[in-house]
């Protein structure tokens, strides 16, 4: 197995930088060409943050008053506060769309073809990571456009401060999604992450409400927000997108992606991870 890895390793160093750029950019491309002609994903994306902006917000602006908190320099309206959150929900179902296309490559065998590529196993992760990381970062730009005219304003230095933010929050939601398609055996199984995984991660966490109203209310409900990663991808691109660095939100961040990396690379192993248990990289069973 050794001599086996380090072939693999000699023959990609073959191609060089120019080779990993090639690959990097033909997966991204693929990527991107692959969500361009699914249009109903791209709208589908937009339709779930912008009925919570438009309908749901509208109803709770009478009843949610938010305080004077960081990074707010004043009271604002109920709308404002929850944009981030919902930046940070087109990432998260953007991270699961992904791994629910993970498990769809593998079971038409795709998989197969890109893992067996002379290229390090965690390059063509990483390569499939970023490529979900650049159409969610569209997706919240086209958001952010149309959240302006609802009133949602923030500095214009917001828009580009909180692209480092939709970098890393990106890469810390596409990687768990990695790992979990490590996980889903069969796409009819997909649906049950959804409410399991996703549905748990938004409502726990500061995307909706602040954690100190949580704590007035549930100190159980504060702790396990307090705990949940997607918490700290929202204060994040809260905090960048008005131009300000929550730093212990990008530790967090920084540590979960690379715990979830980690794992999804691990998972991914045809010799010790999951993939090992279900035949080979193509998924046979």
């Amino acid at each position: 197995m050794t001599a086996q890895i380090a072939k693999t390793s000699a023959t990609a160093g073959r191609y060089g930088i120019v080779g990993y750029w090639r690959c990097l950019v033909g997966i991204v491309w693929r990527e991107a060409l692959r969500f361009l002609q699914q249009r109903g994903r791209f709208i589908a994306a937009l339709v779930r943050p912008l009925v919570w902006l438009f309908i749901f917000a509208a109803g709770f602006r009478s009843v949610l008053g938010v305080s004077i908190i960081e990074p707010y320099e004043t009271y604002v309206l109920y709308e404002v506060y929850i944009t981030p959150g919902l930046v940070g929900m087109i990432q998260l179902f953007n991270g699961m769309q992904s791994s629910l296309a993970m498990v769809y490559d593998r079971e038409m065998g795709t998989m197969r073809t890109l893992l067996v590529s002379p290229f390090p196993r965690w390059f063509l992760l990483s390569a499939k990571l970023l490529a979900g990381v650049v159409v969610s970062i569209a997706q919240v730009y086209v958001f952010l456009a149309i959240a302006w005219f609802w009133e949602v304003e923030p500095p214009l230095i917001g828009y580009l401060t909180i692209l480092p933010a939709l970098i890393l929050s990106g890469l810390m939601l596409g990687s768990l999604g990695l790992l979990l398609s490590s996980v889903i055996r069969q796409l009819e199984n997909f649906a049950g992450i959804m409410n399991f995984v996703i549905f748990p991660m938004f409502f726990m966490s500061s995307a909706l409400y602040p954690l100190w109203r949580m704590k007035e209310s549930s100190p159980l409900l504060h702790d396990l927000c307090a705990f949940n990663p997607f918490t700290y991808a929202v204060e994040l691109i809260r905090f960048a997108l008005y131009g300000q660095l929550n730093g212990y939100a990008a530790l967090v961040a920084v540590a979960c992606t690379i715990g979830f990396m980690a794992l999804a690379v691990f998972a991914y192993n045809p010799s010790k991870g999951l993939i090992a248990r279900r035949g080979g990289p193509g998924g046979a069973a």
